[in-house]
């Protein structure tokens, strides 16, 4: 069996690490950095599947939508 299959849990800290503010610009840099590195799975030769690591941003909107009520 030559199929090699990688999980790839790509979310909340992977676009937003504690040490950062969380900008937009900060946000978009760190998906580009993760999405190169899912790209050089995939030429490994990697069946993959993308899930989402449910990070700190599911708990800021939770946070915004209980402050606007």
């Amino acid at each position: 069996m030559d199929n090699k299959i990688a999980v790839v849990a790509f979310g909340g800290n992977a676009l937003h690490p504690e040490h950062q503010i969380g900008t937009i610009d900060e946000q978009e840099n760190n998906a580009s950095e993760a999405s190169a590195a899912i790209i050089e799975i995939v030429c490994n030769g990697y069946e993959l599947v993308v899930v989402h690591g449910n990070g700190p941003q599911v708990g800021n909107v939770l946070i915004q939508t209980e402050r606007a009520a």
